[in-house]
């Protein structure tokens, strides 16, 4: 098992900048897929980003493609995301997730294991 906390959250004005980061612990970081996913209230559980094992591959949302960076550091067990141009819209909970086989993928059921999530509130 992989056990990830998520970090970085917080409140930014639209525009703005965040780095969320993840860090992993309990197995080999670099054999896992990892994915960013978030949820806003009342909404459900969407995908962000995400990076293969070796951190030289990666696929994001449209709605974030462009201003977002998915990226990772297989020595530091970290993964991050960085958000710039920040819009009210990307407010949510964001969660990052692992998967220990197969490839990259959009799906949030493909993913075993998960963060507890981190707020980011994006205020206009």
């Amino acid at each position: 098992q992989v056990q990830l906390v998520e970090s970085g959250g917080g409140l930014v004005q639209a525009g703005g900048s965040l780095r969320v980061s993840c860090a992993a612990s309990g197995r080999v970081f670099s054999n896992y897929i990892m994915g960013w996913f978030r949820q806003a209230p009342g909404k459900e559980r969407e995908f962000v980003a995400t990076i293969n094992r070796s951190g030289g591959s990666t696929y994001y949302a449209g709605s974030v493609k462009g201003r977002f960076t998915i990226s990772r550091d297989n020595a530091k067990n970290t993964v991050y995301l960085q958000m710039n141009s920040l819009k009210p819209e990307d407010t949510a909970v964001y969660y990052c997730a692992a998967r220990d086989w197969g490839s990259m993928s959009t799906t949030a059921g493909h993913y075993d294991y998960w963060g507890q999530g981190t707020q980011v509130t994006v205020s206009s």
